[in-house]
């Protein structure tokens, strides 16, 4: 039975002050805590903790934080140097996810382009808006053409659940709405169809237990977490349909980097021949990078992330590893082209060769 979702964006301007507030999604699903973004600092903090994540919304603070170094600029705004500055420092702050990069350079390309430089604070502010409520709009989109994805399973399974498997969180709290991975199961969910969805806990950080758990509960979702290693045993005794992820960076001959994992469910998805598709809007595409294996970065975050309980105090007490041992914490894998069944883009669902996706996007 759908419910009535909780709408809140994770990222949104307030009416009144007009200052950047985001979710603290380190604090869910214990407590929902927001956060003022006033600076360009604020803005890198958020992007580099974890305050937000997933592409989309990373490109959207990204976008806002050209705003606020506007909004802040201590030198005239005829003085381009220090804006492209402060551009490069949001970009850097974050290396896999391309949205960043994307849609900084959006924005501050739209100020620079302003002529007024006294209109150069609103052109910035009218670019991050815009960048959310495309995002939005491409969310929607993957609903709408995924839908029917799930529709074929449904129809073959005679009414019983289409069982679906994701990895990390690709939905709302990392797109503004509805999510990438997400909107095709709440597109199904809220058309009738029966729907149960297998959330990986995703280590370190564990989004999915956390955060994807939390969304499909606000709206009913019928789902069930697991351990990140569970997927393949699910898989070999036909308890999933499709596999169904997000993306941080996609190339444009169809590599996917994604959260740390997503390779091996492919791997096994690919071993018991079940479909692997991968949501994404056109703004999580690199159109300059042919080999993701080689050429995409692939950040490497702090240690301490594995070697403690997430969100606990860094005590003995908390530690989850012998006290001298070292840790790697690899954040993204890159799942190459020939493991991925296709992609559902806002424009439709393409398969993943450099062929199909320029056919989709004839322009890039």
């Amino acid at each position: 039975m759908k419910q009535e979702r909780i709408r809140m964006r994770p990222i949104w301007q307030d009416e009144k002050t007009g200052a950047v507030q985001v979710i603290d999604q380190r604090a869910l699903p214990g407590k929902l805590v927001t956060m003022n973004l006033e600076s360009v600092d604020d803005v890198i903090f958020a992007i580099c903790q974890m305050v937000v994540r997933g592409a989309p919304l990373i490109g959207v603070t990204g976008a806002y934080g050209v705003y606020l170094a506007a909004k802040n600029s201590k030198a005239p705004l005829t003085d381009k140097t220090c804006l492209k500055q402060e551009a490069e420092r949001i970009i850097a702050a974050r290396p896999t996810a391309v949205n960043l990069s994307w849609a900084v350079q959006r924005t501050l390309e739209a100020v620079l382009a302003e002529p007024n430089p006294d209109a150069r604070i609103q052109a910035a502010q009218n670019q991050a808006a815009a960048i959310a409520e495309e995002e939005v709009q491409n969310s929607k989109m993957i609903g709408h053409h995924g839908l029917e994805l799930i529709k074929d399973l449904a129809q073959k399974k005679s009414g019983a659940p289409v069982n679906i498997l994701t990895h990390c969180n690709a939905g709302s709290l990392a797109c503004i709405e509805m999510g990438t991975a997400t909107a095709p199961i709440y597109a199904a969910f809220d058309s009738g169809i029966k729907v149960h969805v297998w959330v990986d806990e995703t280590r370190p950080l564990n989004q999915g237990s956390r955060l994807t758990a939390w969304e499909l509960g606000n709206h009913g979702v019928p789902h069930t977490v697991i351990t990140d290693n569970a997927g393949g045993h699910l898989m070999q005794h036909g308890m999933v349909d499709m596999v169904i992820v997000g993306s941080d960076r996609t190339t444009f001959t169809g590599d996917v980097a994604n959260k740390i994992g997503t390779y091996l469910k492919a791997l096994a998805a690919r071993d018991n021949n079940i479909p692997f598709y991968v949501a994404l809007p056109s703004s999580t595409f690199d159109w300059r990078i042919a080999d993701g294996i080689s050429g995409i970065p692939i950040e490497k975050r702090d240690p301490d992330e594995v070697r403690y309980m997430p969100g606990k105090p860094k005590t003995p007490d908390n530690l989850l590893l012998p006290e001298t041992s070292p840790a790697a914490n690899y954040a993204f894998d890159v799942t190459p082209a020939r493991l991925v069944t296709g992609f559902i883009t806002e424009r439709g669902i393409c398969k993943a060769t450099a062929s199909d996706i320029k056919n989709l996007f004839p322009e890039k």
